[in-house]
């Protein structure tokens, strides 16, 4: 079917969207332009690429792409296409090279995408070889903020901090954990796929009104969740209040501009004991005991920024989720190190994550059962709607563009749909 620009932005209602937003492959098929050609999308951190020649391999909007770091020190983001006959030139995820050869016909290309060397140079016309068209063609605007690199089509989107807003916050919430200032992906990732929309992932992450029935099962008799954050304090959750209130679906959500996210915490106070001291006396070192203490507080689960982009800062982790077709979905977690922390503070964030997040782990395969189970049921025929109402017309106005909404509020889930309609309607 094809639809047009009305009819997109008609299956976003105020309080629900149709279900041809998560099922139909037309519907998709124009996400790919409309949505992810049109925004920032997260390509990968810079410590994926420290060095002059390291690359990087992945997707945009499933289009092959490489994040690279040239001689000079900058990062680029590349179409991974040779401009010759349009071969995928890196076929490794990561490596380190000073020229990027096409295993087709020997053409090579510098880590900055410029044409390096061709092999019989002289049977080409010249002009057409220095043309920007015949390197690894770059994406049209790149730019990074605190180590995070986004890439856009798009040569007019917004400025990145502008498209960002208040909700950047969250990334500096995670890096200012480090006592030198920066993280770092060192650890490799987990990486799993999901018979799902993409979006069903992207709904989860704004939504605090599951955990209580989704993953009740990892609660223990004390009400609380297993530990999943060092420290011998602080490390566990409480799902349940003594008298069996689930005190978990009573967290807010906020929305804001441009499609993002967040969640309270919960957590209900600071880690202690243990090597997490050790830690936390860095973080003093640098930052002083007020700014420490403000560093740690549990202010959010995560920070979602739209489309495909979760700070997991619970876990000290990053997830990023990359649509593949309308019903199938590959999910990236990937431990972050904070710089300058205890080692085994950093090993620990592995072995939690391990527990919450990987692809035999207690919280997200409970999750993705969630997803495979709803793609299913919005083929059934009946209604076409998917309700998204909870706390609407109850939500705070923080300024900013920033919504508040207590007690597990969809407010973040609309905005998230509502970005998505502007764009799709635009």
């Amino acid at each position: 079917m094809t639809y047009t620009k009305e009819q997109f932005a008609d299956m976003v209602q105020a309080d629900r969207v149709h279900r041809a937003y998560y099922t139909d492959p037309a519907v998709f098929e124009a996400e790919m332009e409309k949505v992810f050609g049109k925004v920032w999308v997260y390509v990968g951190h810079d410590s994926l690429v420290p060095h002059a020649g390291d690359y990087y391999c992945t997707t945009l909007a499933g289009q092959p792409v490489v994040l690279s770091r040239d001689d000079q020190g900058d990062v680029h983001v590349l179409y991974n296409r040779c401009g010759h006959r349009g071969a995928k030139v890196l076929s490794k995820t990561r490596g380190n090279a000073r020229v990027f050869s096409c295993m087709y016909h020997g053409w090579g290309f510098r880590p900055n995408g410029d044409l390096a060397g061709v092999p019989m140079r002289a049977d080409f016309p010249e002009a057409s070889l220095r043309e920007p068209r015949a390197g690894m063609e770059r994406l049209a605007r790149v730019d990074s903020y605190r180590g995070f690199v986004f890439a856009s089509m798009d040569p007019d989107v917004m400025p990145l901090l502008d498209f960002l807003g208040v909700a950047r916050q969250g990334i500096d919430e995670l890096v200012d954990r480090s006592p030198e200032g920066r993280i770092e992906f060192s650890a490799g990732c987990h990486r799993y796929h999901f018979r799902g929309n993409w979006k069903l992932q992207m709904d989860n992450m704004a939504d605090t009104y599951h955990p209580a029935a989704a993953h009740g099962s990892t609660v223990g008799p004390d009400g609380r969740q297993f530990q999943r954050r060092a420290g011998q304090e602080g490390g566990a959750a409480r799902f349940f209040a003594p008298n069996g209130e689930a005190v978990v679906s009573q967290l807010g959500v906020r929305g804001f501009k441009n499609g993002h996210s967040s969640e309270q915490s919960l957590f209900d106070k600071e880690q202690s004991g243990g090597a997490w001291d050790e830690y936390r006396a860095m973080l003093v070192a640098r930052y002083g005991e007020e700014r420490t203490a403000d560093i740690l507080k549990n202010r959010r689960h995560s920070l979602t920024l739209f489309p495909t982009l979760d700070i997991l800062i619970a876990q000290t982790s990053v997830r990023v989720v990359k649509p593949i077709t309308v019903d199938f979905t590959e999910v990236e977690v990937w431990p972050v190190r904070l710089a300058g922390a205890p080692d085994v503070i950093s090993n620990d964030l592995v072995k939690y994550l391990n527990m919450t997040h990987s692809a035999s782990s207690f919280i997200q395969t409970d999750d993705l059962e969630a997803f495979e189970r709803c793609q299913e049921g919005l083929m059934a025929h009946g209604s076409d709607w998917v309700l998204v109402a909870r706390g609407m017309g109850e939500e705070v106005d923080e300024g900013d563009g920033v919504l508040f909404g207590a007690r597990s509020s969809e407010v973040g889930q609309r905005a998230k749909h509502y970005a998505w309609r502007a764009l799709m309607g635009a």
